[in-house]
């Protein structure tokens, strides 16, 4: 009896230690994970959209020409669309399936938009940009099958699924966002459209560089077969898009092969460097970095444009006059406005805009 009684004790003592030590653990973990809410706030963006209620009509799937191209306000608010952008610094082809995979488990939007920038990469890149797309996503069969395909040589899947094994080390750089940011983050998109007001004009844009093979890779093309397939068997509509970007430099040799495939595939494609006039993008004024990105002038008028091209071509419904997204977008433009007159104050007092 006294001896049952004490293996009982030394049991209660044993799983007590356990649940401290995993405790301790995941406390650390939390704290020496980045944080991402200045400087680099790429790695934040993938995890906002489990926040946001899943009725939307358009998601738009990407890189950076997308996320900081396309203002998702304006389609609200001059079409009566519902969108909403999952992009990340330097989103692989793979990545953007995985998120396209994971995003239908939570809703079928009519239109998935996506950028065919990524088609240039066949192969794994740098874990820097992997970390900012796959830390944020939610645990699921998508996530794991997106580290699978994005893992380099050097890295390895146990540090994806404890990343405390990555980021031990990052006790010296602590700061303090990373208490202030423990438990919560501010958001740093707007529906996930990443905000700048400030410009650089677009001065001596350099060509592109003569390339060995301007074949896209059977990588790229096998992940494209495979959004196309995901999105028939959803009944989703597929969009392909090229960003007005000026650089990267987009070949003519890619468009060729993005034209072929659009047509083969009996998708809709639209170049919008071939569309700038029509857009009305004026890169004196409509980037912020010359030419890279653009502004808020420049997301504005992207929307603007291909808002009607939704509608017309896509055949998307004005949902203005639906109670609940009226306030919901009301909330979110109080955000928007916010943020245009913080930015601009940055600029007013000569400070640089973040």
């Amino acid at each position: 009896m006294e001896r049952n009684r004490a293996k009982k004790k030394t049991a209660v003592r044993v799983l007590l230690s356990a649940v401290i030590i995993l405790v301790v653990l995941y406390l650390l973990q939390r704290l020496l994970m980045p944080k991402y809410m200045s400087g680099v706030v790429e790695g934040a963006m993938v995890s906002e959209y489990y926040d946001e209620k899943k009725d939307h009509d358009v998601i738009f799937i990407g890189d950076c020409e997308l996320y900081e191209n396309i203002s998702p306000m304006v389609l609200w608010e001059e079409y009566g669309i519902n969108s909403y952008i999952r992009g990340t610094a330097q989103q692989l082809i793979w990545q953007s399936y995985y998120l396209m995979e994971e995003t239908f488990t939570y809703e079928k939007p009519d239109v998935v938009v996506f950028n065919v920038l990524s088609m240039k990469y066949d192969e794994p890149q740098r874990e820097t940009y992997n970390r900012m797309t796959l830390d944020g996503m939610k645990w699921s069969r998508s996530k794991i099958g997106s580290i699978k395909a994005s893992m380099t040589e050097e890295e390895n899947f146990l540090d994806y699924v404890f990343p405390l094994l990555r980021y031990h080390s990052r006790w010296n750089e602590l700061s303090g966002e990373d208490f202030k940011y423990f438990w919560h983050r501010e958001k740093v998109t707007h529906n996930g459209y990443y905000m700048r007001v400030d410009a650089l004009p677009a001065e001596n844009v350099p060509e592109g560089k003569i390339l060995a093979d301007y074949q896209f890779g059977d990588n790229a093309y096998y992940y494209l077969d495979k959004m196309v397939e995901l999105c028939e068997k959803n009944d989703v509509e597929l969009v392909l898009v090229k960003a007005p970007s000026l650089a990267p430099y987009w070949y003519d040799e890619w468009e060729v092969q993005m034209e072929d495939y659009a047509r083969e595939h009996d998708l809709k494609y639209y170049n919008f460097l071939e569309l700038i006039d029509e857009v009305g993008l004026d890169f004196t004024t409509d980037t912020y970095d010359a030419g890279l990105h653009l502004n808020l002038s420049g997301a504005e008028k992207m929307a603007h444009y291909f808002g009607r091209v939704l509608a017309e071509d896509c055949g998307l419904e004005n949902r203005r006059g639906e109670e609940e997204l009226e306030r919901a977008w009301e909330k979110k433009r109080q955000a928007y406005d916010a943020e245009i007159a913080r930015q601009q104050e940055a600029l007013e007092a000569g400070e640089p805009v973040k």
